[in-house]
């Protein structure tokens, strides 16, 4: 087991930080601290908790261009970018603020004269969240937030690739007056510290954003102590282009969600459906675009499209496109690397290619990287099945002027979250996840507290 991570510039290969490893040991430690700290924290009263919340919102806020930096020069992501996320994630903070104050119960109407039936709702328990590098002030803040809210004690570990975020986060929270043990993290490899969140007979709940595979195996070693789970897991979002879509307005929408993090994010378009009826209209608008954005280090204010995270994703990224080419994919822009593997950075020029079919690998696989496919479709029906013939059901999105393909897209494809001539619906106030293998669980919204509590039922007998 390695003793430290070492936390590169993906743009660059440069060490930024070296840190240590949370030995085993510790993290049992931590998790005992957590489980109890939670006999307190679960009895701090709703409003004191949400005062908390409010003022690491506040110190979060404070910090963002310090926060931003770290994220960009741990992730690559473009310094933009990266701002947009810290606010996006102080949003979840202030949101389960209020919600803290909201966690209702209920007086069922009785059966009989002489009982009163009442639910109510308390905190789960201690909660061991697992974060990806794609989005690490985001998806921490995405879990912190509802879980000490409802008075759940935390514990995360972030991906090793972006520790540093989080890391600062954590400690904001501790500055914010919110007890160190009721939220806490630990660093390492997946392999090596999931089995001991799942094992752990302390931990209640485990909440994870990551692949599919990690996440069902997660699921299978969380049998054993029974644990709740909410897990978001991978994509292959659509992006279907009707007929009477605004094609201006769905290019630059389609830009919007493809190329948030240089591809690399859960929900972004992985497959383009366009009529073919506009599919040359469409494709000579995104084209031109594309050739316009920017790619490089991502503390250059002027760059779109950061690196590639390593080495793994670079290698996805061009076999897909190799293979979409071999099989008759026409390429329109793009398909160059600026890559250093002595150094360890990866850079992908954004691409598109059309022509695509479904039996391409592109089509069938998320490629998580700049890459837009594009293929065809006559009747709705058609873009629908082509949509829904894969296993994961994360997000898809639709661009018509016609309520009738609007409604009749909504009803039809199977996926949790939808975009209705919107390439970002993400907000902290409405539910994320997925269907089928995407996940289970929500994040977000009313239904983003309710994994954190149980429901308790009592009867009252005896009434006069």
């Amino acid at each position: 087991m390695k003793e430290t991570i070492k936390v590169k510039n993906p743009a660059t290969g440069e060490m930024v930080e070296e840190i240590a490893v949370t030995p085993e040991a510790d993290v049992e430690k931590i998790l005992s601290q957590g489980n109890e700290a939670f006999k307190t924290w679960a009895g701090v009263n709703a409003h004191e908790r949400a005062a908390l919340l409010k003022e690491w919102a506040e110190k979060v806020k404070n910090e963002t261009e310090n926060l931003a930096e770290i994220m960009t020069l741990e992730s690559g992501k473009p310094l933009k970018e990266s701002l947009g996320e810290v606010a996006y994630a102080v949003s979840y903070i202030e949101w389960y603020a209020e919600e803290a104050k909201r966690v209702y119960g209920r007086i069922v109407p009785s059966h009989t004269e002489t009982k009163r039936l009442v639910v109510t709702k308390e905190p789960i328990g201690l909660v061991a969240a697992i974060t990806p590098w794609n989005f690490p002030a985001a998806m921490m803040t995405r879990k912190a937030g509802p879980a000490l809210a409802a008075g759940c004690t935390f514990v995360v570990k972030p991906s090793e690739e972006t520790p540093l975020t989080t890391m600062r986060l954590v400690e904001l929270a501790h500055e914010a007056g919110i007890p160190k043990e009721a939220v806490q993290y630990v660093n390492g490899y997946g392999e090596d510290i999931g089995p001991v969140f799942t094992r752990s007979g302390l931990v209640r709940k485990i909440t994870f954003t990551g692949s599919t595979p990690v996440g069902k195996s997660l699921m299978k070693d969380s049998a054993d102590t029974m644990k709740h789970i909410s897990m978001e897991l991978g994509g292959h979002a659509p992006l279907i282009v009707a007929e009477d879509a605004d094609i201006e307005f769905a290019v630059e929408q389609t830009l919007a969600s493809k190329f948030r993090n240089a591809g690399q994010t859960c929900i972004c378009a992985n497959r383009v459906i366009v009529h073919e009826a506009v599919v040359d209209k469409f494709s000579e608008q995104l084209v031109s675009r594309v050739k316009q954005l920017k790619v490089g280090n991502g503390l250059d204010k002027t760059v779109d499209i950061g690196p590639v995270i390593n080495v793994d994703g670079y290698t996805k990224i061009q076999n897909q496109i190799e293979d979409a080419l071999k099989k008759g994919a026409r390429l329109l822009s793009g398909h160059q690397y600026d890559k250093n593997d002595e150094k360890g950075y990866y850079f992908v020029q954004p691409t598109v290619l059309d022509n695509v079919e479904e039996k391409m690998n592109i089509m069938q696989e998320e490629t998580f990287g700049p890459i837009i496919p594009i293929t065809t479709f006559r009747e709705n029906k058609e873009a629908v099945e082509m949509a829904n013939n894969t296993p994961f059901g994360l997000a898809a999105y639709f661009f018509t002027n016609d309520y009738r393909t609007g409604i009749y897209f909504q009803e039809h494809l199977k996926f949790g979250i939808l975009g209705w001539n919107d390439g970002a619906p993400s907000a902290a106030h409405v539910p994320f996840g997925g269907m089928k293998e995407s996940g289970m669980g929500r994040e977000g919204g009313l239904e983003g507290i309710e994994p954190y509590v149980e429901t308790k039922y009592m009867s009252i007998g005896g009434i006069q």
